[in-house]
């Protein structure tokens, strides 16, 4: 048992170490209304256990999306990356304008963000889910889903922290579009699925 949830400790933390910067970016959001922590919680709570999902479906041998378009996955991030940029840029200047990237997709919007950027997560949990135990599963299932309230805790701690968000108070409104349009790139660059799509088209 103690081996068990050692080895999930340690996976968790290897694939979800990115996620404590998105979780503060969107808690730094929260900071100034734009979204509402509890959002942010349900929001990670319901991608992950999407990702898990998928995971355990995929061990059992059924494939929902081919691995080689789970790329395509950086477009939501992307997407709402680029929305938020395009009301900033149109309501440069107003004070009362706290847009961020999130705010029209709510929960959703943080669910789909957390299974883009985890979608490489599908990858590693597979064949750990595959050849580990059913009762050995569900012990990894419970230490992630307890991790995932210890990142929302720490991303919190640090993303509605005084210090930090008085020196990000001038570009916060930039800096979390900017953070999911990079994301979102770089999850359709290091996919392949740009390559993939240029060679289906030509």
């Amino acid at each position: 048992m103690i081996g068990t949830i050692a080895a999930a400790v340690g996976l968790f933390a290897a694939t979800n170490i990115d996620d404590v910067v998105v979780l503060t970016v969107l808690f730094l959001a929260s900071t100034r209304g734009t979204l509402p922590g509890w959002k942010v919680v349900v929001g990670q709570y319901a991608g992950f256990i999407a990702l898990v999902a998928i995971s355990v479906l995929a061990a059992a041998g059924l494939t929902i999306v081919p691995d080689k378009w789970v790329g395509l996955l950086g477009l939501i991030p992307l997407g709402i990356g680029l929305v938020g940029l395009i009301r900033a840029l149109r309501r440069r200047g107003d004070d009362d304008d706290d847009d961020s990237a999130v705010r029209a997709g709510g929960v959703l919007g943080v669910a789909g963000i957390t299974i883009a950027n985890g979608a490489d997560n599908i990858s590693l949990y597979t064949p750990v889910f595959r050849t580990t135990p059913i009762p050995d599963t569900v012990v990894t299932i419970a230490v992630f889903l307890v991790l995932v309230a210890v990142w929302c805790l720490v991303a919190r701690f640090v993303g509605t922290n005084k210090t930090v968000t008085e020196a990000l108070e001038k570009i916060e409104h930039w800096l979390v579009p900017a953070v999911f349009t990079g994301l979102g790139l770089y999850i359709l660059i290091e996919s392949g699925v740009i390559m993939r799509l240029i060679d289906v088209l030509s």
